[in-house]
C-alpha cells in the first residue's frame, strides 16, 4: 500500500442534524455492553490472592487459569474478527456476551464444589470464556468504525477506554466491597449485606453484564444507514455500499498483506505482556510483599479508582493528542507511551533492588503510572489503529489480528510469570489449608516486564520515523 493521504482537505466535516445524538445513545449503549465484558473478566484477578489460598493453587496454577482464557481469546481473535465481518457487531457482541455470563456462573459455583480436578476444570471454563470474550472487541470495533470518521477514532477510543474502564472500576470495588460487607440506605430503610464469599465475584457481574446485554439489543444500530443517517469515510468512494459484506477470504489477504498490522500487532504484544502482567499480578504482589489485602483502604483506592480513573484519562488523553496534534496517527503517542512504562519499570525495579526507598504507597503509584502508559496503547493501537486499518467493512478482522497479539503477550504474562515466580521465590506462606506457598518475588515480576516495554518503543518509533510526512493509515 503507497504512502499516500487518506483526507489531506483539512476542512472541518459537517455531520448530518441529529446525528451525534444519535451516536452518542449508540456508543453510550455499546461502552456499557463492553464495561460489563470488562466485569466478567477482570473479576479473577481482583480475588487471586484468595482463590490461590482458598484453593491452594500455586502461581503456576493460578497463571495456568488465567492464560488459558488469554490463549481462546487470542486464538478466537483471529476466528471471530472473520465472523464478526459477516454476522455484524451487535449479534457478535450479543453471542459473547451470553457465552461470558454463563461460564461466568459455572466457574463460581464449579469453585464452591469439591469435585476431583478442580484446577483443570476451572481451567477449562476460563479457556471456555476467553473464546467467548473474544466476540466482544471485534464486534464493539465494527460497530463504531462506521460511526467515526478516522480523525475522531482517536478521541473516541480514549471516551470509550473511559467508559470500559467502568468495568474494571465495578469489579475492584465489589471485590473490596465482598470482602467487608456493606449497608445500602434507601428512603425508610437500609439493606446490609455480610462479608459474602469470592466466589460471588462470579456470580453478581453475569447478571448485572445480562441486563445491560438487553438494553444494547435495543438501543444500538450496527451502522448508520440503519439509524436513517449517512456519513462519509475517508477510505471509502461516494458510491460503496455501506450493507455490502466482502467474503472472508478477501477479507483476510487485505488485511494479511498489510505489514503496518503486523507492527502495530507487534507492539501490541508488547502491550497484551505488561498490561496482564500488571493487571493479573498486582493483587498477589500487594499482599506477597507488602501485607495488603482486600479488606484494607489501600487496596480499594488501587482497585476502584486509582487504576481505572487514571487509565481512563490516560485513554483519553493520548486519543485527543493522536487526533488533533497528529492528524490521526498513531505511532507518534503510541511510542511516547512505551517509553513511559519502561521508566516507570526501571523505577520499580530500582525499589525492588533497594536503590530507591520503597514503600506500599510507593509501589502503587508506580504501578498506576505504569497501567496509564500500557492501557493507553491499548486503547490507541487496539481500538483506534485497528478501525483505521480496516475501515467499516474489515474493521472486525483488522481488530482481530492485532488483539489477539495483545493475548498471545498476555498469555505468557500469565503462563510463564506464574511458572517462573515459583521458581524464584525467595519466602513463603501458609495458605487456607495450612500449606506453605511461595510468594511473588518483585524483582522478577518488574524485570520481566521492562524489556517488552522498550521493545514497543522500539516498533511504535519505527512506525513513526519509516513513515514520517505521509498520512498512511494506522501509523
Amino acid at each position: 500500500m503507497a504512502d499516500t493521504p487518506v483526507d489531506t482537505t483539512g476542512l472541518v466535516y459537517q455531520h448530518p442534524p441529529g446525528f451525534r445524538k444519535r451516536r452518542v445513545r449508540n456508543w453510550f449503549f455499546l461502552g456499557l455492553t463492553y464495561a460489563g465484558y470488562y466485569f466478567c473478566r477482570t473479576n479473577l484477578s481482583i480475588v487471586s490472592a484468595d482463590l490461590k489460598d482458598g484453593l491452594g493453587f500455586s502461581n503456576a496454577q493460578y497463571g495456568a487459569i488465567q492464560g488459558a482464557r488469554s490463549g481462546a481469546y487470542a486464538i478466537g481473535q483471529f476466528v471471530n474478527g472473520l465472523f464478526t465481518d459477516g454476522l455484524g457487531g451487535k449479534r457478535a457482541m450479543t453471542i459473547g456476551a451470553v457465552g461470558t455470563i454463563l461460564l461466568n456462573v459455572a466457574f463460581g459455583l464449579t469453585a464452591w464444589s469439591n469435585i476431583g480436578w478442580l484446577f483443570y476444570v476451572l481451567m477449562l471454563i476460563r479457556l471456555a470464556d476467553g473464546y467467548m470474550q473474544a466476540f466482544g472487541a471485534p464486534g464493539m470495533v465494527k460497530i463504531n468504525t462506521a460511526w467515526f470518521r478516522r480523525r475522531e477514532r482517536g478521541t473516541f477510543a480514549g471516551i470509550f477506554g473511559f467508559m470500559i474502564n467502568l468495568g474494571a472500576t465495578a469489579s475492584g470495588k465489589l471485590g473490596s466491597l465482598l470482602a467487608i460487607g456493606f449497608a445500602v440506605s434507601l428512603l425508610f430503610f437500609s439493606i446490609t449485606v455480610p462479608k459474602l464469599d469470592w466466589r460471588y465475584m462470579f456470580i453478581i457481574p453475569p447478571v448485572v453484564t445480562g441486563i445491560i446485554v438487553l438494553l444494547m439489543n435495543l438501543a444500538v444500530k450496527n451502522h448508520p444507514e440503519e439509524a436513517g443517517y449517512s456519513i462519509r469515510h475517508d477510505d471509502e468512494s461516494e458510491d460503496d455500499d455501506p450493507l455490502e459484506t466482502i467474503q472472508i477470504g478477501a477479507v483476510f489477504r487485505k488485511i494479511a498483506s498489510n505489514p503496518v498490522v503486523w507492527i502495530v500487532a507487534g507492539a501490541y504484544f508488547c502491550t497484551g505482556f505488561v498490561r496482564y502482567g500488571i493487571n493479573d499480578w498486582w493483587v498477589i504482589y500487594m499482599k506477597d510483599v507488602w501485607s495488603v489485602a482486600r479488606e484494607d483502604a489501600l487496596f480499594d483506592n488501587m482497585a476502584s479508582y486509582w487504576l481505572p480513573f487514571t487509565a481512563s484519562f490516560g485513554s483519553l488523553g493520548s486519543g485527543i493528542i493522536s487526533d488533533k496534534l497528529f492528524a490521526g496517527r498513531r505511532a507518534p503517542v503510541a511510542a511516547l507511551l512505551y517509553l513511559i512504562q519502561a521508566v516507570f519499570l526501571f523505577l520499580a525495579l530500582s525499589m525492588c533492588m533497594s536503590w530507591i526507598p520503597g514503600s506500599a504507597t510507593l509501589a502503587c503509584v508506580l504501578i498506576v503510572l505504569i497501567w496509564v502508559g500500557c492501557n493507553s496503547t491499548h486503547s490507541l493501537l487496539g481500538t483506534a489503529a485497528a478501525m483505521d486499518l480496516g475501515g467499516r467493512k474489515m474493521a472486525g478482522f483488522s481488530s482481530g489480528v492485532i488483539d489477539s497479539f495483545q493475548y498471545f503477550g498476555a498469555m505468557l504474562a500469565q503462563f510463564g510469570m506464574g511458572r517462573l515466580l515459583d521458581r524464584t521465590a525467595v519466602s513463603q506462606h501458609l495458605n487456607d489449608k495450612g500449606a506453605l506457598v511461595p510468594n511473588l518475588n518483585p524483582t522478577v515480576w518488574f524485570s520481566a516486564m521492562l524489556p517488552p516495554a522498550v521493545l514497543g518503543t522500539i516498533l511504535m518509533t519505527y512506525l513513526w520515523w519509516r513513515h514520517r510526512g505521509t498520512d498512511r493509515a494506522g501509523t
